[in-house]
């Protein structure tokens, strides 16, 4: 723990001197969790707009799906790269962007009346603008920003402010819908992504010029810590892990509101249900960001991935009332974005903090691989067959998988020669 406890003071006396008078641990983290609450928020929300927006256009499912689907892929095929350049010149610019990319695709979500102009909006900019301004990199900044001792607990704060965001814009988005329309429910949504523009002051990191004269582990290069990190073998399990949380969020989050309507659950209890997943995330979050500092990490992302399987397998195995749908979400919760405290401060304990926004990056590839995957072969599976039956088993059967390949993990920094004096 030296070695990333070092970096981060390192990076922390970069930091421009007028900012220690404002920026307390406790503002970070208060516009830290902001942030991740307004990034989170509406993406969570999307499956609303599915029915109304298929029915106005005559849409199958498959074409919300893809974009749906497209949106998680460039989310993270953006995020390592988004990653690099906050772990280079800092991170404000690169919320900034992805604000202004995320406020505008859900505005031009809101005028598409064809499915390019659906894929272009929903898919293209707000999975890039996810990438610039969602809770990864604001857990990178906690880690860089917070005294070790304030980290396992920020990074669980900052992820249950995700789920805080989809506890209150599922309902909310429910009621502007039903109220307004879904045209002006997505204009309330897009404007309210600008205010993470000023929300991100009190998180910006400094860039690192290449000039610094640093420690051995802050040289590094960004290619020669890709290379370190996809030769470990725990980063690649970690990685591998990954996908699933990836594929079930991402196919319940879009594609459940529709199934409950199929089971003739009103859209209502459907907006309670994907809340319920907020709410009680919040409390999963924040136990296993005080958990992971006293359990090892590789068996809490064992354990979340078995009970996902196990709480899917129950759901679909008894009938589908309203009392069960909320019960689902509820379990489900506790375990939703759990896996993120645990897996980012894994690849921070390994590789340190100098490329964390990068590798966890490469880390979120994999899970917005498993989420394109989700999204997309949920909204094929139903065109065809009728029914999601097919994925919710393929579900099940990655959650097992994960919960075995997690188990591995060598949780302790890697071993790097020690530059010697010529």
């Amino acid at each position: 723990m030296k070695n990333e406890d070092s970096m981060s003071i390192q990076a922390s006396e970069l930091a421009p001197s007028r900012s220690s008078n404002w920026r307390t641990p406790a503002v970070i983290i208060l516009c830290g969790c902001a942030i991740g609450m307004l990034g989170f928020g509406p993406r969570s929300a999307l499956g609303f707009f599915v029915q109304p927006m298929s029915h106005e256009f005559a849409w199958g499912r498959d074409v919300f799906g893809l974009a749906i689907a497209v949106q998680n892929l460039l989310w993270g095929l953006g995020q390592p790269l988004a990653g690099a350049v906050a772990d280079r010149y800092g991170l404000y610019r690169v919320m900034c962007v992805g604000a202004l990319l995320y406020a505008g695709g859900l505005l031009l979500m809101r005028y598409s009346a064809t499915p390019l102009a659906l894929d272009i909006g929903a898919g293209v900019m707000v999975g890039f603008g996810l990438a610039g301004c969602s809770f990864n990199l604001v857990l990178s900044a906690f880690t860089k920003l917070l005294p070790a001792e304030k980290r396992g607990l920020a990074l669980g704060a900052g992820t249950a402010a995700g789920s805080l965001g989809q506890f209150l814009f599922a309902p909310i988005g429910v009621a502007l819908i039903d109220n307004f329309g879904w045209q002006q429910a997505l204009t309330v949504f897009g404007f309210l992504m600008l205010l993470i523009i000023p929300l991100a002051l009190a998180i910006s990191t400094p860039p690192v010029p290449s000039t610094v004269n640093a420690a051995p582990a802050d040289e590094q290069s960004i290619t020669k810590a890709l290379a370190e990190a996809f030769g470990h073998r725990s980063y690649v399990l970690l990685v591998l892990g990954f996908f699933t949380c990836g594929f079930q969020l991402a196919f319940i989050t879009v594609h459940l509101p529709a199934f409950l309507v199929d089971r003739g659950i009103s859209a209502q209890t459907g907006g309670w249900v994907i809340a319920a997943i907020g709410l009680f995330n919040i409390m999963g979050s924040l136990s296993v960001g005080y958990l992971q500092n006293t359990l090892p990490k590789r068996y809490i992302l064992s354990a979340i991935y078995f009970t996902r399987a196990l709480t899917t397998l129950a759901f679909i195995s008894f009938p589908i009332t309203p009392f069960s749908a909320i019960a689902f979400g509820a379990i489900s919760g506790l375990t939703w974005l759990s896996t993120v405290p645990p897996t980012s401060s894994l690849v921070a304990l390994m590789f340190g903090t100098r490329w964390l926004a990068t590798l966890y990056g490469f880390a979120f590839v994999s899970h917005q691989v498993g989420g394109f995957l989700g999204v997309w072969l949920g909204g094929i599976v139903f065109e065809k067959f009728g029914s999601y039956t097919p994925i919710w088993w393929l579900s099940i059967l990655f959650g097992v998988l994960s919960a075995l390949i997690n188990l591995p993990i060598v949780e302790k920094p890697v071993t790097r020669a020690v530059a010697q004096p010529a």
